[in-house]
């Protein structure tokens, strides 16, 4: 029914204009899409980001999105340069080198958003193998 759908993932936040200020000044995404006082519309890849105003903003405690880079290390370094802070998180099979997790070849790091919501950076997961066979071993996290 929707393997061929696009998805956008959609990000609470209380504040609109301090979100902007960190998904479009810290992170670097360029707004798209209408202008619209509650909710922000991103590109980023192939896929689009809606942060929009929530109630609810930063109450879920997982993984609100990730990215897929090319060199985890380096986006860590260029965010932190940037003030961002990154999460550290105890798992089975994993170590951690810096603010980098290490399964195997993949490779994950977390930060907070303003509103507390949990993003992350990975590489090392090969997507088109994994649709064809069974989850790479450490690729499980509670986050």
């Amino acid at each position: 029914m929707f393997e061929h759908a696009n998805a956008t993932t959609m990000v609470a936040v209380k504040d609109l204009g301090r979100a902007r200020q960190f998904y479009e000044g810290v992170l670097g995404l360029t707004p798209v899409g209408p202008k619209d006082p509650e909710v922000q519309v991103y590109q980023t890849g192939d896929s689009r980001l809606a942060v929009y105003v929530s109630q609810y903003a930063g109450t879920n405690r997982a993984t609100t999105l990730s990215w897929e880079v090319e060199s985890v290390e380096d986006v860590v370094r260029d965010l932190k340069a940037r003030g961002v802070e990154f999460e550290h998180y105890d798992m089975p099979e994993t170590k951690r080198q810096g603010d980098v997790h290490v399964s195997g070849s993949i490779k994950n790091a977390w930060f907070k958003d303003p509103d507390g919501n949990i993003l992350g950076i990975m590489s090392g997961v090969d997507l088109d193998r994994a649709k064809q066979s069974e989850p790479a071993t450490g690729a499980r996290s509670s986050r």
